[in-house]
């Protein structure tokens, strides 16, 4: 693979990382409809229908200031080409589809971080990492959940306080129909945070083959192939990770559902606007354990949430291991 590719190599490229998209989509299904399967409001097919749509018109609302921060902020441009991106892309793959097999709900977003820095550190040292950006990932892979729990928990402890005197045949219609609007804004925010990615990845690819001219940006063609990829792989779901996040954690009411979402959604919107590419798939469950918490500390089957963390903590530097591992193979096949 040389430093400028050809147009079916480029096309190629671009279709892996159109893939990695459309996995996204299938592994992180459960971060948007996990509270509406647990809580019973739809069945599942309709609720993936649901989530798709979101997930592909999140472009209406949110720039692209995460895909800016994955594509230049992460590794430096000038390290990236396209043998970096063929490693990061490879390794993000070959770890979703292990932890999608295993229904473990561990994150896309960090894996395609940690690819990116394996093959970025293994191209060129430790001095192609941007620090400062690479340090706030890092930093919300704790701040998410943590984030999602606090938000989720405060927003069911002041609904319980307020609606404490009401009648709970009356208040459950009201909050299946907020939980549906709650959940909408997850996958809006998964949409837009997530895809987004994928995005950075495509523009610093064309930004190296010469495609962009001298300043970095995301075309349009770009924006609506990546939402377009991530909304079809929801649509196609991933049942697995939607049993684990949806019904092993936790069991949720309609009240307890709708905090969940709503918790989640306000983390996810504040960093995709401040442009930093956080885990839905960390937030969601941060939230999720956050309603069950607030029910008793017995309610949250913690031998399950204590598996998922675990599997936060290796996937940075799995996926980069992986990604080191691809680069070094393509490169000595590239040179032999």
């Amino acid at each position: 693979m040389s430093s400028i590719l050809s147009l079916p190599a480029l096309i190629a490229l671009i279709a892996a990382a159109l893939a990695f998209d459309f996995l996204n989509g299938l592994h992180d299904t459960a971060n948007s409809i996990a509270t509406l399967v647990s809580t019973r409001m739809l069945r599942p097919r309709y609720a993936v229908i649901w989530a798709a749509f979101f997930n592909f018109i999140a472009f209406l609302v949110f720039g692209v200031h995460v895909a800016r921060t994955v594509g230049v902020g992460i590794v430096s441009a000038e390290t990236i080409d396209a043998q970096v991106i063929f490693g990061a892309l490879t390794g993000a793959i070959l770890w979703n589809l292990v932890t999608w097999w295993a229904g473990i709900p561990s994150s896309s977003s960090h894996a395609l971080i940690g690819g990116l820095v394996g093959a970025g550190v293994t191209k060129a040292g430790f001095g192609a990492i941007v620090w400062g950006g690479l340090f706030t990932t890092g930093a919300f892979i704790v701040l998410s959940p943590l984030l999602g729990f606090f938000f989720a928990l405060a927003l069911v402890l002041t609904v319980s306080w307020a609606f404490a005197r009401a009648n709970p045949r009356a208040v459950e219609p009201v909050f299946q129909w907020l939980q549906f609007g709650a959940a909408s804004l997850i996958s809006l925010g998964h949409g837009g945070n997530d895809a987004q990615k994928t995005m950075g990845i495509i523009a610093v690819l064309l930004f190296s083959q010469g495609k962009l001219g001298t300043e970095f940006y995301v075309p349009f063609w770009v924006v609506i192939a990546c939402q377009a990829a991530i909304g079809l792989g929801t649509l196609i779901g991933g049942w697995r990770i939607v049993r684990t996040v949806g019904s092993k954690i936790t069991r949720m009411t309609p009240v307890q559902g709708c905090c969940a979402s709503a918790g989640g959604a306000i983390m996810l919107f504040t960093a995709t606007f401040l442009g930093i590419p956080v885990s839905t798939t960390h937030t969601v469950t941060g939230s999720i354990i956050g309603v069950g918490a607030a029910r008793k500390v017995s309610a949250v089957r913690w031998n399950i949430a204590a598996n998922i963390v675990i599997a936060w903590i290796v996937t940075l530097p799995a996926s980069a291991a992986m990604a080191a591992l691809c680069y070094a193979l393509v490169r000595l096949f590239a040179h032999p």
